[in-house]
């Protein structure tokens, strides 16, 4: 590998190894992740109450999530290439109207099941985990957890390796091929696309605002809500009250570690949990553990994330230093090109 092909081979060593320690870090939990403690808000969300806006087009919630996240939504690169080395790929761009399940352009669903003659609608969303796996697994840094409780995809990072699917217990995240900086790192086993999911809403918080499925809700329904946002010990402390109003249950308090998206029901969650699984939906509500707690998920992560992230960080240096070069010969053969244009070209 010579000089004029992109990186020396030192170079190339040295930044595998830079990257490969970054990496590390960033799965043993210093990327500066929020930890439970320094969370703020939670959302409930109260089963006995959500009639699933049945008599409407679409939900609320789900039609309030699409339009505020719209402009977030991918357009993928046509014709979109297989993931190296499978000979597949994900893609819902022809399907952007689905709204019974989660997809890249529906990050809120809302599920519908029967038990004991009781019709019981589940909205579904990420669960923004106290201890989020998808976070501190990511072999590219590209989930963030900040201290508002929200987990969020960084989309110019991620290269849709689907990692946080994988370690979700609800395999929230869905990928969409034929977007993002993959494209320019093709053949890599890297991912394919970038993963997108429910962010809570974040720029809307730092803004002082609500999570606009909340909005929504309210708007609609008023005191009657099912759904509710707020500091975290208020909503926990709502579910409690609520749970001992109906003889009830709670759902996320415990789950994956503890969640941010809390729900309390009148009815039991490992009977509606059956009821998915009967339906064959991946977005159950059984008892999960956090894969954090098991020692093997570290070591995977350990070993494995900084080896990708290594790979994908190489081959985006590759990418730019090859394109600063290519910018620099053209320049050279160009007369009379201003210093404006130059800028506007690189």
């Amino acid at each position: 590998m010579n000089k004029k092909d992109g990186l020396s081979r030192r170079n190339f060593l040295k930044t595998g190894a830079i990257v490969a320690g970054v990496g590390a870090a960033g799965v043993l939990g210093l990327s500066g992740l929020a930890s439970a403690k320094t969370r703020t808000y939670a959302t409930l969300i109260d089963l006995t109450k959500c009639d699933g806006c049945k008599n409407e087009p679409i939900p609320r919630c789900v039609e309030a999530c699409r339009m505020v996240n719209e402009k977030k939504f991918p357009n993928p690169k046509e014709p979109i290439k297989d993931l190296w080395p499978q000979k597949t790929h994900d893609n819902w761009s022809k399907k952007r109207d689905v709204t019974n399940t989660l997809t890249p352009y529906n990050w809120t669903t809302i599920q519908k099941v029967e038990v004991e003659g009781e019709e019981i609608f589940l909205p579904r969303r990420c669960m923004h985990c106290d201890n989020p796996p998808c976070s501190n697994l990511c072999p590219f840094g590209a989930l963030d957890k900040y201290e508002d409780g929200s987990v969020v995809i960084n989309h110019d990072l991620c290269l849709g390796g689907a990692k946080c699917k994988a370690v979700c217990p609800w395999h929230i995240p869905q990928r969409q091929s034929g977007v993002g900086i993959y494209l320019k790192l093709q053949p890599i086993p890297a991912g394919g696309g970038v993963m997108y999911k429910c962010d809570l809403c974040h720029d809307r918080i730092k803004k002082g605002l609500i999570p606009a499925c909340v909005e929504a809700c309210e708007k609609r329904l008023g005191a009657r809500k099912p759904l509710f946002f707020g500091k975290r010990d208020q909503i926990l402390k709502l579910a409690h009250d609520r749970a001992r109003e109906i003889n009830g249950f709670i759902y996320g308090e415990n789950e994956n570690g503890g969640t941010g998206t809390l729900y309390v029901s009148r009815v039991p969650f490992e009977k509606i949990d059956l009821k998915l699984k009967e339906a064959k939906s991946t977005l159950t509500m059984g008892k999960v553990e956090n894969p954090l707690a098991d020692v093997n998920g570290w070591a995977k992560g350990f070993f494995i994330g900084p080896i990708i992230s290594a790979l994908g960080a190489i081959g985006l240096a590759l990418y730019h230093k090859g394109k600063k070069e290519n910018t620099t010969a053209e320049a050279k053969d160009t007369e009379g090109v201003s210093i404006h244009t130059k800028k506007e070209e690189e």
